[in-house]
Protein backbone atom coordinates (compact mmCIF):
# COMPACT_ATOMS: atom_id res chain seq x y z
CA UNK A 1 0.00 0.00 0.00
CA UNK A 2 1.17 3.31 0.65
CA UNK A 3 4.22 2.47 2.85
CA UNK A 4 6.54 0.11 2.08
CA UNK A 5 8.15 -1.72 5.31
CA UNK A 6 11.67 -2.34 5.80
CA UNK A 7 12.92 -6.01 6.62
CA UNK A 8 13.41 -4.87 9.89
CA UNK A 9 9.44 -3.86 10.15
CA UNK A 10 10.48 0.32 9.90
CA UNK A 11 8.03 2.44 7.90
CA UNK A 12 9.41 4.04 5.14
CA UNK A 13 8.11 7.47 3.44
CA UNK A 14 5.62 7.03 0.82
CA UNK A 15 5.42 9.32 -2.46
CA UNK A 16 4.20 12.08 -0.25
CA UNK A 17 8.05 11.35 1.54
CA UNK A 18 6.00 11.59 4.85
CA UNK A 19 7.00 8.68 7.04
CA UNK A 20 3.77 7.46 8.48
CA UNK A 21 3.76 4.19 10.82
CA UNK A 22 0.80 2.10 10.71
CA UNK A 23 -2.00 1.55 13.46
CA UNK A 24 -4.36 -1.05 13.81
CA UNK A 25 -7.39 0.84 12.58
CA UNK A 26 -5.28 1.66 9.36
CA UNK A 27 -4.10 -1.62 8.62
CA UNK A 28 -7.48 -3.10 8.78
CA UNK A 29 -9.09 0.10 7.12
CA UNK A 30 -6.41 0.17 4.42
CA UNK A 31 -7.11 -3.26 3.80
CA UNK A 32 -10.74 -2.90 3.14
CA UNK A 33 -10.10 0.10 1.27
CA UNK A 34 -7.36 -1.90 -1.07
CA UNK A 35 -10.00 -5.23 -1.35
CA UNK A 36 -12.63 -2.22 -3.01
CA UNK A 37 -10.29 -0.63 -5.05
CA UNK A 38 -8.60 -3.83 -6.69
CA UNK A 39 -12.43 -5.34 -7.38
CA UNK A 40 -12.95 -1.52 -8.82
CA UNK A 41 -9.40 -1.90 -10.93
CA UNK A 42 -11.25 -5.05 -13.27
CA UNK A 43 -13.92 -2.42 -14.25
CA UNK A 44 -11.20 -1.11 -16.50
CA UNK A 45 -10.87 -3.75 -18.14
CA UNK A 46 -14.44 -4.02 -18.46
CA UNK A 47 -15.30 -0.79 -19.46
CA UNK A 48 -12.28 -1.37 -22.10
CA UNK A 49 -14.01 -4.47 -23.67
CA UNK A 50 -17.46 -2.71 -23.91
CA UNK A 51 -15.64 0.31 -25.85
CA UNK A 52 -14.08 -2.14 -28.58
CA UNK A 53 -17.22 -4.13 -28.68
CA UNK A 54 -19.23 -0.97 -29.60
CA UNK A 55 -17.02 0.47 -31.77
CA UNK A 56 -17.40 -2.79 -33.66
CA UNK A 57 -20.62 -2.97 -33.40
CA UNK A 58 -20.95 0.42 -34.73
CA UNK A 59 -18.25 1.17 -37.31
CA UNK A 60 -18.52 -2.57 -38.81
CA UNK A 61 -22.06 -3.88 -38.40
CA UNK A 62 -23.70 -0.18 -38.42
CA UNK A 63 -25.25 -1.32 -34.85
CA UNK A 64 -25.85 1.80 -32.52
CA UNK A 65 -27.15 0.97 -28.63
CA UNK A 66 -27.93 3.50 -25.95
CA UNK A 67 -28.02 0.96 -23.19
CA UNK A 68 -23.79 0.11 -24.23
CA UNK A 69 -22.95 4.05 -23.98
CA UNK A 70 -24.59 4.43 -20.71
CA UNK A 71 -22.94 1.56 -19.44
CA UNK A 72 -19.83 2.88 -20.66
CA UNK A 73 -20.09 6.07 -18.24
CA UNK A 74 -21.39 4.23 -15.38
CA UNK A 75 -18.67 1.75 -15.18
CA UNK A 76 -16.35 4.71 -15.81
CA UNK A 77 -18.40 6.67 -12.72
CA UNK A 78 -18.42 3.73 -10.28
CA UNK A 79 -14.46 3.00 -11.40
CA UNK A 80 -13.48 6.96 -10.39
CA UNK A 81 -15.83 7.16 -7.36
CA UNK A 82 -14.38 3.70 -5.92
CA UNK A 83 -11.01 4.63 -6.73
CA UNK A 84 -10.76 7.95 -4.93
CA UNK A 85 -10.52 5.93 -1.28
CA UNK A 86 -7.37 3.40 -2.58
CA UNK A 87 -5.81 6.64 -4.28
CA UNK A 88 -5.76 8.03 -0.78
CA UNK A 89 -4.55 5.15 0.91
CA UNK A 90 -1.48 4.46 -2.23
CA UNK A 91 -0.55 7.62 -1.79
CA UNK A 92 -1.30 8.02 -5.84
CA UNK A 93 -3.38 11.06 -5.74
CA UNK A 94 -2.25 14.80 -6.42
CA UNK A 95 -0.25 16.56 -4.68
CA UNK A 96 1.52 19.75 -5.12
CA UNK A 97 4.28 20.21 -2.16
CA UNK A 98 6.19 22.99 -3.42
CA UNK A 99 6.87 24.66 -0.30
CA UNK A 100 6.29 21.52 1.74
CA UNK A 101 9.17 19.24 0.43
CA UNK A 102 11.45 21.48 1.56
CA UNK A 103 9.69 21.40 5.41
CA UNK A 104 10.85 19.67 8.43
CA UNK A 105 9.25 16.29 8.52
CA UNK A 106 7.21 17.26 12.06
CA UNK A 107 5.84 20.65 10.15
CA UNK A 108 4.66 18.34 7.29
CA UNK A 109 2.54 16.41 9.46
CA UNK A 110 0.99 19.20 11.02
CA UNK A 111 0.17 20.20 7.29
CA UNK A 112 -1.37 16.57 6.52
CA UNK A 113 -3.51 16.67 9.57
CA UNK A 114 -4.91 20.02 9.21
CA UNK A 115 -5.42 19.61 5.46
CA UNK A 116 -7.14 15.81 6.84
CA UNK A 117 -9.31 17.68 9.52
CA UNK A 118 -10.16 20.34 7.73
CA UNK A 119 -10.47 19.53 4.50
CA UNK A 120 -11.10 15.90 3.43
CA UNK A 121 -13.38 14.61 5.93
CA UNK A 122 -15.37 17.72 6.10
CA UNK A 123 -15.86 17.23 2.54
CA UNK A 124 -16.57 13.97 2.83
CA UNK A 125 -19.52 14.75 5.47
CA UNK A 126 -20.65 17.41 3.24
CA UNK A 127 -20.73 15.53 0.46
CA UNK A 128 -22.56 12.58 2.38
CA UNK A 129 -24.95 14.87 4.11
CA UNK A 130 -26.43 15.86 0.68
CA UNK A 131 -25.75 12.51 -1.35
CA UNK A 132 -27.77 10.67 1.03
CA UNK A 133 -30.86 12.01 0.64
CA UNK A 134 -30.50 12.46 -2.70
CA UNK A 135 -29.93 8.79 -3.37
CA UNK A 136 -32.97 7.50 -1.06
CA UNK A 137 -34.99 9.95 -3.28
CA UNK A 138 -33.76 8.13 -6.39
CA UNK A 139 -34.35 4.82 -4.93
CA UNK A 140 -37.77 6.09 -4.05
CA UNK A 141 -38.60 6.73 -7.51
CA UNK A 142 -36.85 3.87 -9.11
CA UNK A 143 -35.19 6.13 -11.43
CA UNK A 144 -34.25 5.37 -15.31
CA UNK A 145 -32.41 6.81 -17.94
CA UNK A 146 -34.29 9.57 -19.31
CA UNK A 147 -32.70 8.31 -22.43
CA UNK A 148 -35.56 6.29 -24.92
CA UNK A 149 -34.18 2.25 -24.81
CA UNK A 150 -31.24 3.46 -21.56
CA UNK A 151 -30.82 1.86 -18.91
CA UNK A 152 -33.18 0.96 -15.78
CA UNK A 153 -31.13 1.14 -12.90
CA UNK A 154 -30.01 5.00 -12.35
CA UNK A 155 -30.68 4.40 -9.21
CA UNK A 156 -28.23 1.89 -8.43
CA UNK A 157 -25.11 4.17 -10.38
CA UNK A 158 -26.33 7.27 -8.07
CA UNK A 159 -25.62 4.59 -4.83
CA UNK A 160 -22.03 4.38 -5.60
CA UNK A 161 -21.68 8.40 -4.72
CA UNK A 162 -22.64 7.40 -0.82
CA UNK A 163 -20.50 4.48 -1.05
CA UNK A 164 -17.26 5.32 -2.61
CA UNK A 165 -16.99 8.92 -0.25
CA UNK A 166 -18.08 6.86 2.90
CA UNK A 167 -14.95 4.89 1.63
CA UNK A 168 -12.81 8.27 1.00
CA UNK A 169 -13.35 9.33 4.57
CA UNK A 170 -12.89 6.00 6.39
CA UNK A 171 -9.22 6.57 4.41
CA UNK A 172 -9.25 9.52 5.44
CA UNK A 173 -9.56 8.26 9.33
CA UNK A 174 -6.90 5.92 8.33
CA UNK A 175 -4.59 8.71 7.65
CA UNK A 176 -5.30 10.86 10.69
CA UNK A 177 -4.62 8.09 12.73
CA UNK A 178 -1.21 7.25 11.41
CA UNK A 179 -0.69 10.98 11.23
CA UNK A 180 -1.05 11.24 14.88
CA UNK A 181 0.90 8.36 15.64
CA UNK A 182 3.50 9.70 13.74
CA UNK A 183 3.28 12.95 16.05
CA UNK A 184 3.09 11.11 18.88
CA UNK A 185 6.50 11.71 21.08
CA UNK A 186 9.19 9.23 20.21
CA UNK A 187 8.87 9.20 16.54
Amino acid sequence: MAQAQHTDGTAVAGSSGLVLPSTPFSRSADRVIAWMGEAASWLWTILMLLIVAQVILRYVFSIGSIKMEEMQWHIFAVGFMLGLAFTEIAERHVRIDVLAEHWPQRRRLWVELFGILCFLLPMCAIILWFAVPFVITSWQLHEVSAAPDGLPFRWLLKSFIVSSFALLALAGLSRLSRVRAALRPGH
